[in-house]
């Protein structure tokens, strides 16, 4: 049955009221300061830190990302194909079936 999608049902999206991401990003940019100037000791490795750089640093990735864009899925590439093909035969034949 992978010929027709199935949607899925709406995410849940919680909004934060007295949470700033500025604040947040501006934090962490002064921490990163002060470990680079030895005030701080050096912060343990944590994988949520390299989350999201690989597909920021190339180029077509990132755009692909911002755009939203989804590929066609294949019940709907089969269709288009079937209906190329029945045209092609009512141009060459004059008949539909």
């Amino acid at each position: 049955m992978g010929l027709f999608r199935v949607n899925k049902p709406r995410g849940f999206q919680h909004n934060y009221i007295y949470y700033d991401p500025r604040k947040e990003k501006l934090q962490k940019i002064e921490e990163n300061a002060k470990r680079e100037l030895g005030m701080l000791p050096e912060k343990d490795f944590d994988p949520e830190d390299i989350r999201g750089k690989f597909v920021g640093a190339t180029k077509h990735l990132k755009r692909r990302k911002e755009s939203g864009h989804k590929p066609l899925s294949s019940g709907i590439l089969i269709i288009i194909i079937i209906v190329l093909v029945l045209l092609a035969k009512y141009l060459y034949t004059g008949q539909l079936f």
